[in-house]
């Protein structure tokens, strides 16, 4: 037996396509229900840039991840937070010679930082539960093997509290 071809084998195609479709209709309602929460209304250091005082008497020789060790003095503010749960995490670009530690324009030179005693690696979270903010410590690190020069030294990073 011969294939239709031609017009007729078009209206043959679509008329199961029209089929098809008309048995795939059908109608839905979608509820959505959702609550937004905003950010902690938190203030970290009445909004001022914060600084860790590491000091101006620092020996290359001696800065080893130990030496030097200093408390990051910030403060947070929160006024009627949503829920006690949040978290703290310093956001900043790592040392090329360790993932862990920020940045600072010296080449062979980072900043460790510790929450509450513990290694905090950098870009990070330390949840803790409101007022109980954890306590913050930096100290100065080389590259493994390196010689540093002397100098002024800087690191830039974000502080950020949210919620958990």
């Amino acid at each position: 037996m011969a294939k239709p071809t031609g017009p007729r084998a078009f209206l043959i195609g679509g008329g199961l396509l029209w089929a098809a479709s008309q048995s795939v209709h059908a109608d839905s309602n979608l509820t959505i229900r959702a609550v937004i929460v905003a950010p902690p209304p938190c203030v970290i250091n009445g909004g001022s840039t914060l600084d860790v005082p590491f000091g101006n008497d620092l020996l290359t020789s001696r800065v080893d991840g130990v030496n030097y060790r200093r408390a990051v003095p910030y403060t947070v503010t929160c006024n009627s937070p949503a829920n006690n749960a949040l978290t703290l995490e310093l956001k900043g670009t790592a040392a090329a010679f360790d993932n862990r530690v920020l940045m600072t324009g010296k080449a062979d030179l980072g900043v460790k930082l510790f929450a509450n005693g513990a290694d905090w690696p950098l870009n990070t979270v330390v949840k803790f539960t409101y007022p109980n903010f954890p306590a913050v410590q930096a100290v100065p690190v080389k590259r493994a093997g390196s010689k540093l020069t002397g100098g002024a030294f800087d690191a830039a990073a974000t502080l950020v509290v949210d919620y958990q």
